[in-house]
């Protein structure tokens, strides 16, 4: 290929799809499954107590980076998957099939060591005990009485009707769910797949189940904030402008709940949603079929989930709904608010409309008394200049000069007043 530039990113994106591949399977075999659900510091805790045990058996140990491993341990195989939330150990191990149904079957999971074993980091969510055996397995009804219990029998047949499966999806007393699987003539690679699907529907359904409780506590959450919700729609109604203030701040606390709660429960409830789907998806994949007098698993995942899927959808819509209804609530009283704000605003502007009108009222009257005022002072010059005049041959006496003045002066002075207010109050 010509040296061109690529994606950082790109090796490690189209190797995604390889990510996790099912390994080619041959039967009899034992297989333990167990999900520990961990944080952020566990699941990087598992990767070095894998690391522990290859180191023990001087083995390859595992890139920094990696998130799946599958290795041979001598006469055992280890699988380790990294998820998101949880990460998953997979022991598998060759069973001899004589005697299988006489006795309590071998578990995989015994072949680790049991010191290591009892220190995987983080918490068991699932686990599951699986048998892959031959097709003629199910022919004596003691594999069902000493495996699975017989009341609550789930089976059907898969991988195109090429093999069968069993499972009662009960917890047994060595803390294990049980599955058994007759290959039949499912070839080693499909088997591997097929493998791998079943134990996906197990984890998945856990892992789906997870947003149950929170959908359930948040329901009371939910019925007493739609309680106080209403409660308040019900007090703006009819509650005066001096109550308001108190209305909006019960309805922010409100809003913050309830905005607290979906922050809280938002991701748990999106990534359930997603585990159901998952759970749909690997049902679909196993081609299953029904026998006869017995339920199938997708049917009893039908029945039995679609409870809980309901629940946690259920949650979700109603937090939605009850955001959008406590937002419009909020909108609505704060445009009330403002409104009546509006309504001080204008009321104010209209009082101080009401004021500048007095104040041009006796601003007018005040106009009056400094014409007077400078009538009266103009007209005193006047009187002095006749006193000079006279002396000098002016035929009129200086009161005559002064009274003859006066309307003169007063009109003049007027005149002027008015121009400038005129030109002022043009401006």
């Amino acid at each position: 290929m010509p040296q061109i530039t690529s994606h950082p990113q790109r090796i490690a994106l189209h190797n995604e799809i390889h990510a996790r591949p099912p390994e080619a399977m041959a039967g009899p075999l034992a297989i333990s499954h167990l999900v520990m659900l961990a944080d952020g510091a566990q699941r990087e805790a598992s990767r070095a107590h894998i690391a522990a045990l290859l180191r023990d058996h001087h083995l390859p140990l595992p890139d920094a980076k990696s998130t799946h491993i599958r290795m041979d341990m001598g006469g055992w195989r280890l699988r380790w998957e990294m998820h998101t939330e949880f990460v998953t150990w997979s022991f598998s191990r060759p069973i001899d099939v004589a005697g299988f149904g006489e006795r309590e079957p071998l578990i995989a999971a015994d072949s680790a060591p049991r010191d290591w074993f009892e220190k995987l980091p983080g918490e068991c969510l699932a686990a599951l005990n699986l048998w892959v055996l031959p097709a003629n397995s199910m022919e004596d009804p003691s594999l069902v009485k000493h495996v699975l219990k017989e009341e609550t029998l789930v089976a059907s047949t898969v991988a195109d009707g090429h093999g069968e499966v069993y499972t009662d999806f009960t917890i047994h007393p060595d803390g294990y769910s049980r599955m058994v699987l007759l290959a039949g003539s499912v070839t080693p690679r499909r088997l591997g797949r097929l493998v791998q699907q079943l134990v996906e529907i197990d984890t998945y359904r856990m892992a789906a189940l997870l947003g149950l409780p929170a959908a359930r506590e948040a329901s009371g959450v939910l019925a007493y904030a739609e309680r106080e919700l209403a409660e308040l729609a019900g007090a703006i109604r009819v509650a005066g402008s001096h109550e308001e203030p108190q209305l909006l701040d019960r309805l922010t606390k409100l809003a913050g709940e309830v905005e607290s709660q979906y922050a809280a429960t938002h991701s748990r409830f999106s990534a359930s949603a997603a585990y159901f789907e998952l759970v749909d998806r690997r049902i679909a994949d196993i081609g299953e079929s029904r026998l006869a007098g017995l339920q199938t698993i997708g049917e009893f995942m039908e029945r039995r989930l679609s409870p809980a899927r309901a629940t946690c959808e259920w949650a979700t819509r109603r937090q939605d709904a009850l955001s959008q209804r406590v937002s419009r609530i909020s909108n609505l009283l704060r445009t009330r608010v403002e409104i009546e704000q509006q309504q001080s605003s204008q009321a104010l502007l209209a009082t101080m409309n009401t004021r500048q009108g007095l104040q041009l009222k006796m601003q007018a009257t005040v106009e009056s008394l400094s014409v007077a005022a400078i009538t009266y002072y103009i007209v005193g010059l006047v009187s002095y200049v006749a006193k000079g005049a006279h002396a000098v041959g002016w035929p009129f006496s200086p009161e005559t000069t002064a009274a003859v003045a006066i309307p003169f002066v007063a009109l003049g002075a007027w005149w002027s007043m008015r121009r400038l207010h005129n030109r002022v109050f043009g401006e």
